[in-house]
């Protein structure tokens, strides 16, 4: 069996990075982007354009895809990664940059608002949007637990009411939560 490809500007962006998307996730990422052949796309958390390049090796002719990272030299190298593309956006400060792109068809939401703000991450999604939220631990229990305590952040994805969401495990030991938002918006 051969191994599957990777694409070139995913191995760009991995060079010398080591928190970088995983390849089970890039290609959860690279499916979400492709369901949505000329939506836009969002990112926040870009480090060296790594989860960037699996959206983009997705993205549609009439695709848009905007990422947003606040370490501003991984920002200016992601850019270089994307600089023949002018379908890529690469953004440098706070992930609420990404505001003025939405409402999002596929977001993949890595860094911030995940956390600091799921209300708004959930707002930005366009009514069919996809969003995955990756670096979760797998828990067999309901509700989701995370070192014994009740994961309240998954809790928040899994159950919001304008979202239907599930949990995909991405390895033995990783798992992602992948949604779509249904409904208007706000």
């Amino acid at each position: 069996m051969s191994e599957r490809a990777v694409p070139p500007r995913v191995l760009a962006a991995e060079a010398g990075f080591e928190k970088s998307c995983i390849a089970e996730v890039g290609r959860l990422l690279r499916t979400a982007a492709a369901a949505k052949p000329g939506g836009v796309v969002a990112e926040s958390g870009t480090g060296s354009g790594v989860g960037t390049a699996w959206l983009h090796s997705g993205l549609g002719d009439g695709a848009r895809l905007v990422t947003v990272e606040r370490d501003e030299e991984l920002a200016r190298r992601a850019a270089g990664v994307f600089a023949d593309d002018g379908r890529v956006s690469v953004l440098t400060g706070d992930w609420r940059l990404l505001e003025q792109h939405a409402p999002f068809d596929v977001f993949f939401c890595d860094g911030g608002g995940k956390r600091d703000d799921p209300g708004r991450v959930v707002e930005l999604l366009a009514p069919g949007g996809i969003l995955v939220l990756d670096d979760f631990t797998p828990s067999a229990e309901w509700p989701p637990r995370f070192e014994g305590q009740v994961d309240e952040l998954r809790l928040f994805y899994l159950t919001h009411p304008e979202l239907d969401a599930t949990e995909v495990l991405t390895t033995p030991t990783s798992s992602a939560v992948v949604a779509a938002r249904h409904g208007a918006p706000r």
